[in-house]
Order: C-alpha cells, then structure tokens, then sequence
C-alpha cells in the first residue's frame, strides 16, 4: 500500500505553511474545534483524489486572502520505491498534478493510485441531504476501483454539459438534441449497471459492520433507485423531451440517480436517531473500506475525522475492538477528547505518532498527550 511520509501544505484553507512527517501506522491529531485537525486530514484526501472529501466548493480551499494553495506529499509506494506527488490549484487556472516532478497527462490516471477512504462529520449529508450527496460518495468510491466507470462518468458528464447548452438556446435542434442522446446511452447504461451492481454488493458488508457497532438491534437497507430501471436511456430522454424543453435542462437521467438507506425498512433520515444515523454511516464508510481493499489489492489510507462524534460509549467500544482486529493500513485520526484518543491509539499499536494542532499548525508529540 502506499504510504504517506511526509505531507507538505500551504495556503490551504488555515494552513499557511506545514511539513508533516508521518507515521506509517497510525497518527492521531488532536486539538479543539477549528484548529485545523479536518484541514490536516482533507489535505490528504486531496492528494489521493484531486478534491476535497468535504467541501464541494474550490474557493472555501484557498487560505483568506491568496488566490492559490499547494500540496505535496513524499509516499513510499507498494513495490518500495519513493514517489512525490504534488497538486498546485490557482483560482482560475487548471489543477497541475505531478507525480516526480511529471505532469499528468488526464487527472483521471491518478485516481486510485492513492486509494483513500474518509469518515468524517459531513458524511451526515449522505443521510439528511439530496441525492446529490449519495452520488457523490458512489462516484468517489467506484471511481477509484473502476477505471471504465470514471471514464464512462467524464464522457457522460461532458455530454450532458453540452446538452444541456443547447436547451438553453431559443429554438434546440432536435437532431443535435438525438445525437447528444445516442452518445450518452452506452456510458449510462454502464454506469447504471456498475451502481445496481455496488449496491448489491455493498449491503452485505455494511450490516455486518452496523451489527458489530450497533449489537445488531436494527435490520439496514440500500436501495439503487434510477430512472433506467424502468426505461433505456434514449426512450426515457424521448419521453421527457418536452419537459427538458420547457426547464431548459436534462431533467432525468443517471444524473438523478439516488440511493435509498433504511433502517427496519423505513429511511433512516426520518427514523434513525443521531447515534444510529453515525453508525450507519461509519459502517458504510468501514465497507467502502473493505471493498476497495480487495478491489486494489491493498489498504486504503483511512481517514478518520472526529470519529465518535454523536457515538454512545457502547458503540465506541464496539468500534474500537472492530478496529483493534482488522487489517487496516496507514490511518490518520482526529479528535477533540484527549484522554479518548490516548486511550484508542495505545490499545491498537505503539508504532504511533501524536500530533497537537493549533491555529493551522502541527506539532508532534513524544509519549503521551
């Protein structure tokens, strides 16, 4: 697996300047709220995916007053070479992504290179928000373990832009309108299949990690719902022709797809409590893990931000005997209860390393916190 030695940041949300040596087992962050413990942990999701785990927004990355950030980070990689790979992002300008010094040709080629996984407090919006939320997470996840399926999302994704520029025009060619939709059929109908196929395969992992933190008192669900379930795409985008005429946009398509989470058979945003909604979640992220484990043939780095966040003691503890027994790779965790982290840390390994954060620095500590 790759491992991450050294982390190099700067201008990043309230990181100025940081070099961040790491240990290649576990390393703790702690620090109170604001202090920088999530930026520390995004900034190594972005080295592995090109993009926040948290913040869909570019310009809330840059630090108050720059218009640009930089990270770069020193990795030892699965056969035990070194490689650095870094990402300058300017307001404006294209992402310049390296590896050793060589621009990438397409970004695309460095997705799941860096296999990464991040549980964090924002994963709530995979419950309480839109659609879009769930898309986002299933994209991430397949794309890193599935390269057609990023290449189907990329020319599906460039396709609809274009259509949906010419809805905008006063009178659309109904030709170039057909056209747009005998390109996008196949990449959705793929793409469709690749997520019917994720759900199915990821139900039986995630309640088998909910009953070991939850001590199984509740039955979950996934359900893939999309528009291509009931129709092929070209009889569906005839169908709504007049609809995407009148909104001046796609209206229906792989775009809209959703999943469906259930607790006992009903939506967990509307029946779970905070504590069940958490472990359903840290059990979907846990069975990302898992799955992109064997997928790539090795761990992810795990990426843990605040994780007992909304947690009762019970499931801490089922959480930390579920962590303490599996295989997992290099882990970053960061959490605001010193006492608790101490306590998590030394019960999995001693090859560890703490670090306290303080206004967008870090400071590794020796021994105890």
């Amino acid at each position: 697996m790759p491992v991450l030695q050294k982390i190099i940041i700067q201008n990043f949300r309230n990181i100025e300047l940081q070099e961040v040596a790491f240990s290649p087992n576990i390393n703790c962050i702690w620090g109170g709220n604001g202090e920088g413990k999530t930026n520390l942990l995004d900034a190594v999701h972005y080295l592995s995916m090109t993009k926040s785990g948290i913040q869909a927004a570019e310009k809330f990355n840059f630090r108050h007053g720059c218009n640009s950030f930089a990270i770069s980070g020193l990795y030892t990689m699965e056969d035990g070479t070194e490689s650095r790979f870094s990402i300058q992002v300017t307001e404006g300008a294209d992402k310049k992504i390296k590896r050793d010094d060589k621009p990438y040709t397409r970004i695309a080629d460095h997705i799941g290179v860096l296999p990464v996984v991040m549980v964090s407090p924002a994963d709530t919006e995979l419950v309480s928000e839109s659609g879009e939320e769930r898309r986002r997470f299933v994209n991430s996840f397949l794309s890193q373990t599935d390269r057609q399926y990023l290449s189907d999302m990329q020319q599906y994704n460039r396709l609809l832009a274009q259509r949906n520029r010419l809805l905008k025009e006063d009178q659309p060619d109904p030709a170039l309108l057909e056209a747009f939709d005998a390109g996008m059929a196949p990449p959705a109908g793929r793409i469709a299949a690749a997520r019917e196929q994720f759900a199915g395969n990821l139900l039986p992992v995630v309640a088998s990690y909910y009953e070991a933190i939850s001590g199984g008192k509740e039955k979950v669900g996934i359900q893939y719902k999309s528009d291509l379930q009931s129709k092929d795409f070209e009889s569906l985008m005839r169908s709504h022709r007049e609809r995407d005429l009148i909104a001046r946009h796609t209206v229906s398509g792989i775009h809209r797809d959703d999943f469906l989470f259930t607790m006992d058979g009903f939506p967990i945003r509307r029946c779970g409590s905070q504590g069940q909604q958490k472990s359903f979640l840290v059990a979907l992220k846990f069975a990302q893990y898992d799955i992109m484990k064997k997928a790539c043939g090795q761990p992810p780095s795990l990426l843990l931000d605040d994780l007992f966040d909304k947690l009762d003691m019970d499931r801490v503890g089922n959480m930390l005997q579920m962590v303490a027994g599996n295989d997992f790779g290099q882990i970053f965790l960061s959490d605001t209860d010193k006492a608790r982290t101490e306590a998590l840390v030394d019960r999995i390994t001693s090859d560890r390393a703490y670090f306290k954060a303080s206004s967008g620095t870090f400071t590794k500590i020796d021994g105890e916190l």
